[in-house]
């Protein structure tokens, strides 16, 4: 995949979390635009951060951009309430 074809995943306000898939099927979820660095060649992502304000991560992985097969948004699942039911204005 080209980095302008990956650049807009990252740059898209209001940021969309979204999979980026491997050739060899691994997959990875960028939940935090600050969780993925988009280079010429390759893309250096963000492990295990912590849900939370910092968006720290732990480690990271170092993949080829020839190896990306696709990136697509992830499902969103809204929040719920505390009876389990869907939050909602109403």
């Amino acid at each position: 995949m080209a980095p302008q074809d990956l650049a807009p995943f990252v740059r898209r306000r209001p940021f969309v979390p979204f999979r980026i898939t491997l050739t060899e099927g691994s997959t990875y979820d960028i939940r935090h635009p600050e969780l993925c660095m988009v280079g010429r060649r390759e893309a250096h992502i963000g492990l295990d951060a912590p849900e939370g304000p910092d968006h720290f991560f732990e480690r990271y992985v170092i993949i080829d951009l020839l190896h990306v097969v696709k990136a697509e948004p992830l499902e969103v699942v809204p929040p719920t309430g505390s009876d389990g039911a869907a939050s909602g204005g109403s």
